[in-house]
């Protein structure tokens, strides 16, 4: 297993409160050896004008899920603050309603340097965005 820190779905779910994932209806719902996965309705507070999924909803989504996921892949002895460098994000199919589903794995976790590769997905298990973040992971 990738993680480092010991967590659960209500631990991860906990730091979703008052940040913009709480605000965006964000949600964890599962987790493997080497991925997380975050839930995101698709409605007012994630729509564009024109009733679908806003690019910048996406975005967030992604971002929210490589900065967990670089928080729990350092060991607790060695914490140190990770901050977004790059967020590249290529959307590839629209969505009005629902919910979508992010899975987020790791390219690379280095001692200074994380890359992250988000899938966003519909219900129906259809591409919506690829995304990759990259972290720099700062000095203590």
């Amino acid at each position: 297993m990738m993680w480092q820190q010991p967590f659960t779905l209500d631990d991860l779910n906990q730091t979703n409160q008052n940040t913009l994932g709480a605000t965006l209806g964000m949600e964890w719902t599962d987790y493997g050896d080497d991925y997380l996965t975050l839930r995101m309705p698709v409605d007012a507070r994630t729509h564009q004008p024109m009733g679908l999924l806003h690019g910048g909803a996406s975005a967030a989504l992604a971002e929210t899920m490589g900065s967990v996921a670089s928080v729990l892949v350092q060991p607790a002895d060695a914490m140190a603050p990770i901050v977004g460098l790059e967020l590249n994000c290529s959307h590839l199919r629209a969505v009005r309603s629902g919910y979508v589903y992010g899975t987020v794995r790791a390219h690379r976790v280095g001692r200074t340097m994380h890359v992250w590769g988000i899938e966003i997905r519909d219900e129906k298990e259809r591409i919506v965005c690829v995304a990759r973040l990259t972290v720099l992971v700062k000095a203590k």
